[in-house]
């Protein structure tokens, strides 16, 4: 019998969207090491993927070793650069496999980890399951809890119970009607997709349908959005200065900045808040409600706008916890805190492909050492 396959190489995770493209690094003891993100416009061609791929390599070299592995969830399937999703997972892990090498392995769900030449067959476990891998992960660490990860465009709400994952909706379609998925960021998200109503100098007004202003306006405002995540252009392909944004969210009601005081635009900003902030604990409502082991469960959050599920966790007098402290990193550590929490998927698969790996070599290891010969 061979001795068992040696699975210390580092392990890179890599959560593949329509506009970022987020990869960490775990170190050969299974250990988070490094995170990143780079934006990346995929509706606009694979060439923006190719492009972080690049930068990848250049971050990290040992990455194109071959014996390095590669972990991949993905939502950029959605993108309408593709026909479909299955197109998009086809196009996707075809590519990724090519550049990244023999050891690319992509998270499939419930049934596990993928091979490129089993996700035709298998895409609908591929596509959109970097939520899950979150929530298996955090799944690892408490038994029951409320993952929100608030992200640029979409948050996800997933209940765990009992260590296990209990989202009712298996794809984005069905999260959409179960409410544990929600089209609302803290970046991308155009303001007229927040409300169609709102409150401005003690009266409600209406809302224009015009892509004039984003939801990195209002949080840029608030004070709350960090600038390294706010990698896209702006609405109108202006500045993001806060002059720029209360520009732009005037525009949103029929006005110029000049109509009000700087405290007035500011206050405005916080209208917008408070209506997404509405938006998400609705749907918080409706997730917790199908399990009376919820009732008391923390809320742990992830993304770049994992304040406003800090803001949840207040006004439900729940306990709050940072992905970040459950991937390991110190509390005083903000800045990395910070990457790790907005890019729990990819160390999710990262960490979740480390431990599979250990796992894996221990079975061997345990069979080889029961197959070997012993002295008599």
């Amino acid at each position: 019998m061979t001795a068992p396959a040696s699975n210390d190489a580092p392990v890179f995770g890599w959560d593949v969207g329509g506009a970022h493209v987020k990869v960490s690094m775990t170190t050969r003891a299974g250990a988070l090491a490094d995170v990143a993100q780079w934006a990346c416009p995929l509706w606009q061609g694979v060439a923006h993927l190719e492009r972080v791929i690049d930068a990848m390599f250049e971050r990290w070299p040992g990455a194109a070793d071959a014996g390095a592995r590669h972990a991949v969830t993905m939502t950029g399937e959605m993108v309408d650069l593709f026909a479909d999703r299955a197109e998009g997972v086809r196009t996707l892990t075809r590519m990724l496999a090519h550049r990244l090498g023999p050891r690319t392995m992509f998270f499939a769900g419930d049934a596990g980890w993928l091979a490129r030449s089993a996700c035709a067959d298998g895409w609908r476990k591929v596509a959109s399951a970097n939520w899950l891998a979150t929530a298996q992960w955090v799944a690892t660490c408490l038994r029951d809890a409320v993952l929100i990860d608030i992200g640029s465009t979409t948050t996800d709400i997933i209940p765990i119970v009992g260590g296990r994952v209990v989202a009712r909706g298996a794809n984005d379609a069905e999260r959409l009607v179960s409410g544990e998925l929600v089209y609302r960021g803290v970046v991308r998200t155009p303001l007229c997709g927040v409300a169609h109503r709102i409150a401005f100098r003690g009266e409600m007004t209406g809302v224009m349908n015009e892509w004039f202003a984003t939801t990195a306006d209002v949080y840029r405002l608030t004070g709350e959005l960090w600038p390294e995540h706010d990698q896209h252009p702006s609405a109108d392909n202006g500045p993001k200065t806060q002059a720029a944004s209360r520009a732009r969210i005037a525009r949103m009601i029929g006005r110029d900045a000049a109509d009000a005081s700087d405290e007035q635009w500011r206050r405005f900003a916080q209208s917008w808040r408070h209506e997404q902030l509405r938006t998400l604990e609705g749907n918080l409502a409706r997730v917790i409600a199908r399990d009376a082991a919820l009732a008391a469960a923390p809320i742990v959050g992830a993304g770049c706008g994992r304040f406003l599920a800090a803001a949840l966790a207040r006004q439900e007098a729940r306990s709050y916890i940072d992905f970040a402290r459950l991937a390991g990193v110190a509390d005083d550590d903000a800045t990395r805190a910070e990457w790790v929490s907005t890019c729990a998927p990819s160390v999710a698969v990262a960490l979740l492909a480390s431990m599979a790996a250990k796992g894996a070599a221990d079975n061997e290891a345990h069979s080889y050492n029961d197959a070997s010969p012993r002295a008599a």
